[in-house]
């Protein structure tokens, strides 16, 4: 694994070894817009979706109640989080239905992992911005979308903090203070850096401000 890797992996791990425990209860509460990802999916029928960043493997498991007949795969650089992940998906009978791995976001190979290449849907939940290098980590989502076939290709889905570009200053200040303690940090002027990758790679897409630019939904297409 690489050195880069590894950090990350020691970094996760030390956040959330006991975070974990309670992720759940507690991030239901501001990790506001991921239940309206997971109904704009839109996944096809038997189709394949992957979450990067799986954490607990709450989306996961909502996503395939609302997608019964897709098969679905998560990777989490985090060992910790992913304990949390199999027992969760374990104790909903989904075991066959969703598959789970330890691997950095940035860089793994989906075939050495999953024996699968691409997917119809790939989507990434309140990770970016925890991640420095989170265009390499978009840029290798991209990678990972299926090609178009009979019309349609694949969809990166992406929901993660704004700027609360609405909201008070007092507040701003003070939810910035306090997303950083978790090595939070909103990604500044997202929309045009979402849509600045997306026409590299000749995706259409788009952003938009959720609840006032608390959150941020993007959506890239092949």
């Amino acid at each position: 694994m690489a050195t880069s890797s590894v950090t990350a992996q020691k970094k996760m791990d030390g956040i959330y070894r006991y975070q974990r425990l309670i992720y759940d209860l507690t991030r239901a509460y501001y990790l506001l817009g991921r239940d309206r990802l997971i109904n704009s999916l839109d996944v096809p029928e038997g189709g394949t979706v992957l979450e990067i960043g799986c954490g607990t493997g709450r989306n996961l498991i909502h996503a395939r109640k609302r997608y019964p007949s897709a098969r679905f795969f998560g990777v989490d650089v985090s060992s910790e989080m992913l304990k949390t992940a199999e027992r969760s998906i374990g104790g909903n009978g989904l075991s066959k239905q969703i598959s789970v791995a330890h691997g950095d976001g940035t860089n793994f190979d989906p075939y050495a992992t999953f024996a699968i290449s691409h997917f119809d849907r790939v989507f990434i939940s309140y990770s970016l911005s925890m991640i420095p290098s989170w265009r390499k980590l978009v840029h290798h989502a991209v990678g990972l979308l299926a090609t178009v076939e009979n019309g349609a290709g694949g969809t990166l889905h992406i929901v993660d903090f704004g700027e609360f570009s609405t909201y008070p200053v007092i507040f701003k200040r003070a939810q910035f203070a306090w997303l950083d303690r978790f090595h939070v940090r909103p990604i500044p002027d997202f929309k045009n850096e979402i849509k600045g990758i997306g026409q590299e790679h000749f995706l259409s897409s788009e952003v938009e401000p959720y609840l006032g630019g608390y959150a941020v939904l993007a959506h890239l297409t092949r």
